[in-house]
C-alpha cells in the first residue's frame, strides 16, 4: 500500500497540537522554577520557629493581663499595676540599675515568684482583694514617678536596661516540687547564705546555707556600729556591766551568731541584729568607753539569693538560671502556670 502525504489540514492540526503542548510545559517550567529554587533554602525548623514564636507571644498577652494589688505605705493607697509593670519597679527599687543584665534577670525572676506565691498564699484570707506592700515586709516598690525622682535624667536608660531583663524573663518563676517557692533575698552575704532554720526556725529545703564567696567585693561587706550602753540596756531590757565583757559568741555552720549573752540574758543572733538594727547576724562585740562596738560581715538577713553574689556570678559570666538554681538549690525555672496567671488577674 503507498503512502500518502498528509493533508494540509492534518499539518495545520498537527502544529496547533504540538504549540500547546510546548505552552503546557513552558508555564509548568515557570510555576516550578521558584519552588526549585527556594525549597533548598528553606530552613527546616522555620515551621518550628514560629510557633514557638506565637506561642511566646500568647504569654506575653496572657502575662500583661495579670494585675497585683499595691498597698503604698505612705499615702495609704492602692495602685493596680500589670504584674510585669510591677517586676520592672520591683526590680528598680530592690537592686542596682548598673548590676550585669543576668543578675537583673535574676531579681526579676525572683520577684514575680514572690507575688505569684503571696497569692497563692493570701488567696483564702481575702481573695475578693489580696495587696502586697510596697516596703521591706513584701518587696520595695516605687512607681514611676518616684523612680523618676530618684534617678532625674538617667531614668529612660536604666529602664531600657530593667525592662530588657524583664522581658528577657516574661512569665517565668522559681518552682520547686511542682509549685513556687518563696524565694527570699537579701543585699551581700558574709560568704555563706544561711539555712532559712537557722534565721527563722522554719526548713525550707531550697534555702540551703550555699557559699557565696563574690559578696567580699560588695561595699556593703564589712560595717561597724557603736552603740552607748545606756541605749542598749533600753533595747534589749537588761543592765549591762560596763566591766565585766560580753558573753561567748555561739556560731552556727554559716559564721552567723546563733546565741550571744548579754546583762546576764541570752539572746539570739536575730534578735540582736533586729533590736539593735545592725546590718548582718555575723557580728563580732566588744565595749569601750561605755559603748557596745559591732563589726559586721555581710548585709541582710542571709537566707536565698545574694544580690551582690548574683552580680558576681553573672559578671563571670553565668545565666540568671545558673544564679537562682544555685542559691535556690533543686528547683526549675517555668512558666507561670495558667491557674497561676487567674490568680492574680482581676
Amino acid at each position: 500500500m503507498q503512502n500518502k502525504k498528509p493533508s494540509t489540514k492534518r499539518r495545520r492540526l498537527k502544529s496547533h497540537v504540538i504549540i500547546s503542548i510546548l505552552i503546557v510545559c513552558l508555564f509548568t517550567v515557570i510555576v516550578a522554577l521558584p519552588t526549585l529554587i527556594v525549597v533548598p533554602f528553606i530552613d527546616p525548623g522555620g515551621m518550628e520557629r514560629t510557633a514557638t514564636a506565637m506561642e511566646q507571644e500568647k504569654e506575653i498577652k496572657e502575662t500583661a493581663s495579670v494585675a497585683v494589688e499595691v498597698s503604698r505605705t505612705a499615702s495609704n493607697t492602692v495602685e493596680t499595676v500589670p504584674l510585669e509593670t510591677y517586676v520592672t519597679r520591683v526590680v528598680a527599687s530592690e537592686m542596682p540599675a548598673d548590676f550585669e543584665l543576668e543578675a537583673l534577670k535574676a531579681q526579676a525572676v525572683a520577684a514575680r515568684t514572690y507575688v505569684v506565691r503571696y497569692m497563692e498564699d493570701h488567696q483564702a484570707e481575702k481573695p475578693e482583694a489580696i495587696e502586697v506592700s510596697d516596703s521591706t515586709s513584701d518587696q520595695v516598690y516605687k512607681n514611676e514617678e518616684e523612680l523618676r525622682q530618684a534617678w532625674g535624667k538617667e531614668y529612660e536608660e536604666k529602664m531600657t536596661k530593667l525592662t530588657e531583663a524583664v522581658e528577657g524573663t516574661s512569665g517565668e518563676i522559681i518552682m520547686y516540687d511542682g509549685e513556687p517557692i518563696t524565694p527570699s533575698f537579701f543585699s551581700t552575704s558574709n560568704g555563706y547564705t544561711e539555712n532559712a532554720e537557722d534565721y527563722w526556725e522554719n526548713p525550707l529545703p531550697y534555702l540551703k546555707s550555699v557559699e557565696s564567696p563574690w559578696d567580699k567585693q560588695s561595699p556593703k561587706f564589712e560595717d561597724q556600729k557603736v552603740i552607748e550602753i545606756e541605749e542598749a540596756e533600753k533595747l534589749l531590757g537588761v543592765d549591762i556591766d560596763p566591766n565585766k565583757p560580753p558573753g561567748e559568741l555561739k556560731r552556727n555552720s554559716s559564721q552567723r551568731v546563733s546565741e550571744v549573752e548579754i546583762g546576764g540574758k541570752q539572746f539570739k543572733g536575730r534578735e540582736i541584729r533586729e533590736k539593735l538594727g545592725l546590718k548582718s547576724t555575723d557580728f563580732t562585740l566588744s565595749m569601750k568607753d561605755n559603748h557596745l562596738i559591732f563589726q559586721t560581715k555581710g548585709y541582710g538577713h542571709g537566707v536565698g539569693m545574694s544580690q551582690y553574689g548574683a552580680n558576681g556570678m553573672a559578671a563571670e559570666g553565668k545565666s540568671y538560671k545558673d544564679i537562682l538554681t544555685y542559691y535556690y538549690k533543686d528547683t526549675e525555672i517555668n512558666k507561670l502556670p495558667a491557674e497561676g496567671a487567674k490568680l492574680v488577674s482581676k
